[in-house]
């Protein structure tokens, strides 16, 4: 996972549950406790999110993880970064499939009939 991406899942994550533990955390982004304090850790050094322990709470190791403002604006600039990425993977997509069309429709019909056949054989 680029780093990126983590750090955006987690503001987004955080954002619509700022309760959640960093287990319940880590299972939402399918890593491991220690790779989720670490990043969790890294979000609130560069003041993304600021931590509050629970005043009422029987369990004094929960926290309420809250966006600040810096933390709202870089989760959009790297849901952009992300959409920019994204995009240009789709355009490189598109120019694949069209140079495959392009491909088979340059071969001659029997050898397409085996292509279907053999695809379908693994299939």
């Amino acid at each position: 996972m680029i780093q990126e991406d983590l750090y955006l899942d987690m503001l987004r994550l955080l954002e619509q549950d700022p309760e959640m533990s960093q287990r319940q955390l880590a299972q939402a982004l399918g890593l491991s406790v220690g790779k989720t304090h670490y990043a969790l850790k890294a979000v609130l050094d560069r003041g993304w999110v600021k931590a509050q322990n629970f005043r009422r709470s029987d369990n004094r190791s929960a926290y309420l993880y809250k966006l600040t403002p810096s933390g709202l604006q870089q989760k959009a600039r790297l849901a952009y970064g992300l959409l920019q990425r994204k995009r240009a993977e789709h355009e490189a997509l598109m120019t694949e499939i069209e140079q495959l069309r392009s491909e088979l429709q340059h071969l001659p019909a029997d050898a397409t009939t085996s292509c279907d056949s053999a695809s379908s054989a693994v299939t």
